[in-house]
């Protein structure tokens, strides 16, 4: 992962080969391997050392190609988008997979490595304070990697050290959930009390960890956990609501970040570096072609090529610029063709959805309609879409993980779920600082009751349109509890005419709106699907983890 960019190039290099026995572990399966020669003193022994291996640690941030699904992020398991096909998330078709995949094994691969920085890094030379900082990025990213798992599979085994082919650790029964969280806030606390700040990071060390990046995702975690336990009836609701609002107060009152001005910039080359106060973890690519460590191929492969289209439930997510929804707005009027949908809209929507008008690619230079064959919805998302990455399909445009914006919404949602309410001052401070960029009309509480809205519906929806396409929709309808509601309903996408769109098979509401998937080849069983399925393989190897319930 580059730091620096070309300086940081040539440090990772020299960690994964340096590190390259431990590249190429995977699974639980990294358990069962013997030490390597990674242990050798000889290596342990300086500052440079560690952050050489601290360096293999940041490889593992998620950029946009999801293992073993190419190019598509985890928006089409939601209502929020729809790839060329149905997949068997979103639909309820999936069964417990035979064997561990990168959903499982990945998880492991992080948390051995980072336990394997945790129990060398101490032999270095070095001052406890040097210590005690990459100790602190180490502990990160396994609270990093185990939220994940909690994530997917509830509870897994809790692994806090490297094991060998005869630790009895590797029989042993999965954690509860809360023992797992509990040691992830611990090692998150360890984090924010150890890491430098964003300013103290500098340019030199623009990327790595900081201590706003560890609590603003304490936040997540917890905001995660508290909603989770609240509409799932399961955990201490308050106890994880209560650390949610501390943790995204705590980084509002760092000042250390705020909005970027141009929300559609801020998904471009526009929106990198140390000028951009909003990102707070990025996955980093480089500065341009010829200054890089990585590179994607996103906009051609994905949102081009249809591996990933927004849906209509997205797009009527979007408020008017009243700030009241279409189904309440005097501003929305049944569109006459397919590009009127934007009129009037938050402008985050033109941002997120290309439309007439747009830069699009060399062989069609502007975007007029979708083309039907790729994008079966109708629509195409536009974040990340930009002509010159399609020209050379080596993009370096980074990938935001945690956004300042999310630590907003972090705040308004804990806020209202630990009270029931929200003041008009907290929404100030939050989620009206976001409709001001998308240049909607505030939310107050008057507003709210005037208008006969549900402020936590509110609050919800305007997390969703945010975050649209970078990922959050489908936890937030599990941790909501609301996937039982929301991905049994049928797939819908644009309005539809015919004089548009060229030819393509299409099947078609009688409200003349595309149908992509009819909600008959839905199903979503809430007595199991709130959880994955454990690999059947990691259970027949450790017959002390049960399958998770409905599997």
């Amino acid at each position: 992962m580059a730091f620096n960019k070309i300086p940081m190039k040539i440090t990772v290099k020299r960690a994964i080969i340096g590190l390259s026995l431990l590249a190429g572990l995977a699974s639980c399966d990294v358990n069962r391997l013997p030490e390597t020669n990674i242990s050798d003193d000889s290596f342990w022994t300086s500052e440079s050392d560690i952050k050489t291996a601290n360096n293999y640690l940041y490889t593992f941030l998620p950029g946009f190609t999801v293992p073993n699904q190419g190019n598509i992020t985890e928006d089409i398991w939601s209502d929020d988008a729809f790839g060329l096909a149905s997949n068997t998330v979103s639909d309820g078709s999936r069964l417990a997979p035979a064997t561990a995949s990168g959903d499982y094994n990945t998880p492991y691969t992080l948390i051995r490595a980072a336990n394997n920085v945790l129990e060398k890094a101490p032999r270095a030379a070095v001052t406890p304070s040097i210590l005690d900082r990459y100790l602190a990025e180490a502990r990160f990213f396994r609270a990093w990697a185990y939220f994940g798992l909690v994530q997917k599979y509830g509870s897994v085994p809790l692994i806090l050290k490297t094991l060998d082919e005869s630790s009895p650790e590797l029989r042993q029964p999965a954690a509860p959930r809360e023992t797992i969280i509990d040691q992830v806030y611990s090692d998150l606390d360890f984090a924010i009390a150890n890491l430098p700040t964003i300013a103290s990071l500098g340019n030199a060390d623009y990327g790595r960890i900081s201590k706003t990046a560890a609590q603003a995702f304490k936040a997540r975690v917890a905001l995660f956990e508290g909603t989770f336990a609240k509409f799932h009836s399961k955990g201490d609701a308050t106890k994880h609501l209560t650390l949610a609002l501390a943790a995204s107060k705590a980084v509002i009152d760092s000042k250390e970040h705020a909005l970027f001005g141009n929300y559609f910039d801020l998904f471009q080359l526009a929106g990198e570096g140390r000028q951009n106060k909003e990102n707070i973890i990025v996955k980093q690519y480089g500065v341009s072609n010829t200054e890089r460590v990585l590179t994607h191929a996103y906009y051609r492969s994905s949102l081009e090529t249809g591996s990933v289209n927004p849906t209509k439930a997205l797009a009527d997510s979007y408020l008017m610029k009243d700030g009241l929804p279409i189904t309440k707005s005097p501003l929305w009027t049944l569109p006459d063709s397919s590009h009127k949908v934007f009129r009037n809209r938050d402008v985050r929507m033109s941002a997120t959805f290309m439309k007439r008008g747009d830069a699009m690619m060399t062989t069609k230079p502007i975007f007029d309609i979708a083309n039907l064959v790729f994008n079966k919805t109708g629509y195409m998302f536009r974040k990340f879409a930009n002509v010159d990455d399609w020209n050379t399909q080596a993009s370096t445009i980074d990938r935001p993980l945690l956004r300042y914006a999310e630590v907003l919404l972090t705040f308004a949602e804990a806020t209202y779920e630990l009270n029931n309410a929200i003041t008009d001052a907290e929404l100030d401070i939050s989620i009206n600082l976001l409709r001001e960029r998308g240049q909607i009309a505030k939310l107050t509480n008057a507003f709210a009751k005037a208008n006969g809205l549900d402020l936590r519906e509110e609050i919800r929806r305007e997390r969703r349109v945010e975050l649209a396409q970078e990922g959050f929709r489908y936890w937030d309808i599990i941790r909501w509890k609301t996937a039982e509601t929301e991905l049994v309903k049928p797939v819908l996408g644009n309005f539809y005419f015919k004089g548009e769109f060229a030819a393509a098979t299409v099947n078609l509401t009688p409200d003349n709106i595309i149908l992509v998937q009819a909600a008959s080849f839905r199903k979503f069983d809430p007595a199991k699907d709130y959880l994955w399925p454990l690999p059947i393989n990691e259970i027949a190897l450790n017959p002390e983890l049960d399958q998770n319930p409905g599997w």
